[in-house]
């Protein structure tokens, strides 16, 4: 008999975003607008000081939960920030990325037969994680309140088996963000609940009116809440892999021994790199978001422009508009968009059967990019439109 793998593993699918993005080698003249990754390049500050550290021979093992120095600088960067304080000793680990340190924490806290409450659409690396540690993922649904969680209905879908909940916000796909009076009362709700709280904030440094607030900054909820965050959004360093995961003592010693089984440690030039992000370079996300604010709202303007519904985002870079009316699946009006259109985005349904409706766009592109995709997006809903008409004038002359 061949020998089997583990069934959970071979569940697994290529997510979404990465089945469009990746068939995009078959189409060399579409505009890709799937992934979420900052066009900017990593600041020369932040290069030259993982360049010092390559030159240094400092390219061996850091302490398993990083460097002391990073360590001390991020909980300097959350204080000075969003004014919460974490022991850089104790409470914070750098992680091979913001996902490494989900895995780590999910790994951590979740049993058999747990079920985690997720806010959607949602991104859609979450799931697998949970679902590997013999977990179950439990949505609800906020595609008709705007896409912001209903403090209501997540009170509703709490049951024995809720081990734990994952917010992200600003969010990934819809791009919305959370107002004080909201998080306020999310946060009465939580705090009577016995369940973990998951805050992955990757994008808190792409927030665009107003000021991010952090669950983090609720005394009442620290002792079972882990913050996630990291560099990659906000210092175009998607691929030097530096995340911080925040969490009380008590519970970061356990996530800490998960961690180093799984990556020893965050690589080092990286770690070298995190520092001169978090120090000399804070000003940089936002000097990006002047140009992401720019983009956006272009993109929205020129999406409304085509009579397409669509929430107006306030935070990371993506925007999420419905092509219900259309009367076709996501995926596969986001094929016909590829190969028909000349143009790669992310149907809806990659985002949970809540997305279904929807594609997300990425606007982490230049401007050229952005004002051809817009173009073509629009001559392939007027050839809808068209053939709508047709298929409409055809069904009378037949009745």
């Amino acid at each position: 008999m061949p020998l089997s793998i583990n069934q959970k593993a071979k569940r697994l699918e290529v997510p979404g975003i990465r089945q469009f993005s990746n068939q995009l080698i078959h189409f060399p003249n579409a505009i890709n607008l799937t992934i979420g990754q900052p066009d900017f390049p990593t600041p020369d500050a932040v290069k030259n000081a993982g360049i010092r550290a390559i030159e240094n021979n400092q390219t061996g093992y850091s302490h398993n939960a990083g460097l002391l120095e990073l360590r001390k600088a991020a909980a300097s960067f959350f204080e000075d920030t969003y004014g919460f304080s974490y022991n850089p000793e104790t409470e914070v680990i750098i992680t091979n990325g913001a996902s490494e340190g989900i895995d780590s924490v999910f790994r951590t806290i979740l049993e058999e037969d747990d079920e985690v409450i997720i806010p959607a659409p949602i991104y859609s690396g979450y799931e697998p994680i949970i679902e590997l540690c013999g977990a179950k993922v439990v949505y609800f649904d906020t595609a008709d309140t705007g896409f912001l969680p209903s403090p209501e209905r997540l009170l509703a879908m709490v049951t024995p088996k809720t081990k734990a909940i994952l917010l992200n916000y600003p969010s990934n796909p819809t791009g919305v963000t959370i107002d004080p009076e909201l998080m306020d009362q999310l946060v009465s709700v939580l705090e009577n609940l016995d369940i973990y709280i998951v805050s992955d904030e990757i994008y808190s440094e792409n927030t665009f009116t107003g000021e991010h607030r952090s669950f983090a900054s609720y005394p009442q909820l620290r002792d079972r809440l882990f913050l996630i965050h990291g560099l990659s959004k906000s210092h175009s360093m998607t691929g030097w892999r530096i995340g911080f995961t925040l969490g009380p003592e008590r519970l970061m010693q356990h996530v800490v021994k998960v961690h180093l089984y799984n990556s020893i440690c965050a690589t080092l030039p990286s770690q070298y790199a995190g520092i001169e992000a978090l120090t000399s370079c804070r000003n940089v996300p936002s000097e990006m978001n002047v140009e992401y604010i720019k983009r956006r709202d272009f993109v929205y303007e020129r999406l409304t422009s085509m009579g397409l519904d669509v929430v107006k985002p306030n935070g990371a870079f993506y925007i999420f508009p419905s092509i219900q009316q259309f009367g076709m699946p996501s995926y596969e009006f986001a094929t016909r968009l590829l190969h028909e259109g000349g143009v790669a985005v992310v149907p809806g349904s990659t985002f949970t059967k809540h997305g279904e409706g929807y594609i997300r766009i990425s606007y982490a592109y230049a401007m050229p990019m952005l004002e051809e995709g817009m173009k073509r997006i629009q001559r392939f809903i007027e050839t809808l439109d068209k053939q709508s008409v047709v298929s409409g004038s055809s069904s009378e002359g037949c009745l």
